[in-house]
């Protein structure tokens, strides 16, 4: 099963997300921009989970 690769932060609503860009998520995943997960400190505030480096897809 392939991940869901959002592509709009969470948060602010305004960041792209691209699938080949950096972004956060947590286990269920819920996606953010590097500069709102920094600011949440790397906590999700859906699940309070953990938000990592979302991994990058190559763009075919």
């Amino acid at each position: 099963m392939a991940l869901e690769m959002r592509d709009r932060c969470e948060r602010c609503e305004t960041a792209v997300l691209t699938v080949d860009g950096p972004a956060r998520i947590c286990t269920y995943e819920c996606s953010f921009c590097v500069p709102c997960a920094d600011a949440m400190d790397d906590v999700c505030p859906n699940c309070g989970g953990e938000l990592v480096a979302r991994p990058r897809r190559t763009v075919a």
